[in-house]
């Protein structure tokens, strides 16, 4: 008799039962080991809103990650967590960086401002009042990102940064609103308040929108 004739095996079947299969075994005491081995520990110290703070992190760890899970620093918001929304945002040595896709320890001796860094409620920064001024948030997720990109773009725009929207690459580039449309493009606001945006980046830097 055949007894795999009485046994129907189709693809989908089949990648089940392995799937069941890999699921069942457990992982051996050195297996265990050697996955908790593959994690190697650093010491970085970072210069975070003014204050020196050292962490024992895993190099693997982000500097959105570091922040958040390791500092406490909650106000950076993680978004996508691949570089595509810019929630992420802060300010590394005066630089806009994109925290979810840079390593802590890539960072370290560096000065990190986050939004707690850059005001309070009771001293807040010029940009966080155009942008309660200007109703530039709804739901106010991405607040925080669009804030210290905000920050970030006008430094840019003072440094004679050109961006791709700058019809002379060697001059001083507009303060207008195609400039300050065109930098912060990569901060997705999906509530739609990017005019009110433009508006209190506009109000800050003394220019027309």
């Amino acid at each position: 008799m055949d007894c795999t004739a009485a046994i129907p095996i189709s693809r989908r079947n089949l990648l089940i039962a392995g799937a069941s299969a890999t699921a069942a075994v457990p992982l051996s005491a050195e297996a265990q080991a050697a996955a908790t081995e593959a994690a190697i520990v650093s010491s970085v110290s970072l210069e975070v809103n003014g204050t020196t703070r050292t962490l024992e992190i895993d190099t693997r760890t982000t500097l959105l990650d570091a922040l958040r899970e390791h500092l406490h620093l909650t106000g950076t918001k993680k978004g996508c967590d691949q570089g595509q929304c810019g929630a992420c945002t802060v300010l590394v040595n005066g630089r806009r960086t994109v925290s979810c896709l840079s390593l802590a320890v890539m960072n370290a001796g560096a000065k990190i401002t986050t939004i707690e860094g850059l005001g309070t409620p009771a001293s807040l920064h010029p940009m966080q009042a155009a942008f309660i001024k200007h109703d530039g948030y709804q739901c106010g997720y991405c607040t925080p990102g669009q804030i210290c990109s905000a920050v970030g773009v006008l430094d840019e725009i003072q440094r004679g940064v050109p961006s791709h929207v700058s019809a002379d690459l060697t001059a001083q580039p507009l303060l207008s609103a195609a400039e300050l449309r065109e930098r912060m493009s990569g901060n997705i606001c999906r509530c739609g308040a990017y005019s009110n945006i433009v508006d209190a980046i506009s109000e800050v830097a003394g220019a027309r929108s």
